[in-house]
């Protein structure tokens, strides 16, 4: 059997991109499995939620946001550090770039290295890469909950963070009236999961319960379709949550029993396979998550940093 392509390095058809009104003043855009990103206007100023890998992938979203509204961008949010939804950000020229406290703490520690990671894994995102001027810093960070009201008769929106998860920082946005959400990655819809920097016990519990218990009618996850109504904002959760427990039985099994990471790596893809293999980048993140599922079971707290050198040596272990 010939080796299987590296990561998503492989995966070079267009997307078809799709902007979609939520509701008054409130667009998301999805990709056939690419990241999702959002807008909300407020009164008199734009709120943009994820910012792409490189400006250049940043404008054709703009373009597209600009034929429903031209107001400034005052605020960009960051749900996490990953470079696909970080490095586009100088395209918005945002008054404020928001980010937890968390998530530029990440940001510092391994934002260079998860830069070139997620280059050499993903190289279709990062459309002329050379137009990224560097990483991506906040100018605004806060611990567990920032509100912005956006003026008139909209509400407001609430950035919160709801525990670790995908990342040690991931936020939310929330529009209370609405009754919208954009989970970023925390929660995918129809997608299937990176957890190659996740928390997955905190994850799969506290933290979706908390994003549960908001009570969205619509919910925009980090990749995959907008979930409708509140089956399908629950059948996301839900399915998110399925993923990491999954994960955690047959992971958990292979590491208490003595086995490899090889032999947990093939006990997982068994068992997400059928329900889970025809998703979006399902073959590309698998090695990664079981990786680090590994490492939580052997007491490794935080997650080690991903190199292109450290990316190559699990995916030749496991997926080669």
């Amino acid at each position: 059997m010939a080796a299987k392509p590296f990561a998503s390095s492989a995966d070079l058809g267009v997307k078809e991109q799709t902007l979609e009104v939520l509701a008054d003043g409130v667009y998301a855009l999805t990709a056939e499995g690419d990241p999702n990103l959002g807008a909300i206007e407020g009164e008199d100023f734009l709120v943009c939620f994820e910012a792409l890998a490189t400006p250049v992938a940043a404008r054709r979203w703009l373009a597209k946001l600009r034929e429903h509204t031209d107001k400034p961008v005052r605020y960009l949010v960051l749900s996490h550090y990953h470079a696909v939804r970080v490095l586009g950000a100088s395209a918005f020229d945002a008054e404020v770039i928001v980010s937890s406290e968390q998530t530029k703490h990440l940001i510092e520690e391994r934002g260079q290295q998860d830069w070139e990671s997620e280059y050499g894994r993903m190289p279709r995102l990062f459309e002329e890469p050379e137009s990224i001027p560097g990483l991506t810093w906040p100018t605004m960070t806060f611990r567990d909950k920032l509100t912005i009201e956006l003026g008139g008769d909209r509400g407001e929106l609430v950035l919160e963070f709801l525990g670790r998860g995908h990342t040690e920082g991931d936020i939310v946005a929330w529009l209370p009236k609405q009754e919208i959400v954009f989970a970023g990655d925390l929660v995918e819809s129809q997608a299937a999961l990176y957890t190659g920097d996740a928390f997955h016990f905190d994850w799969a519990a506290g933290t979706l319960d908390r994003v549960k218990a908001l009570g969205a009618r619509q919910l925009i996850g980090g990749r995959g379709a907008i979930a409708r109504g509140r089956d399908q904002v629950d059948a996301a959760i839900e399915q998110t949550r399925d993923f990491l427990l999954t994960m955690q039985r047959t992971v958990g099994e292979a590491h208490r029993s003595g086995g490899t990471l090889k032999d947990a790596f093939a006990a997982t893809h068994e068992a997400l396979a059928p329900k889970y293999g025809s998703w979006p980048i399902f073959e590309h993140c698998l090695p990664f998550d079981v990786q680090r599922l590994w490492d939580e079971f052997s007491g490794i707290e935080r997650p080690v940093i991903w190199t292109a050198e450290r990316d190559r040596q699990v995916w030749d272990e496991l997926q080669g």
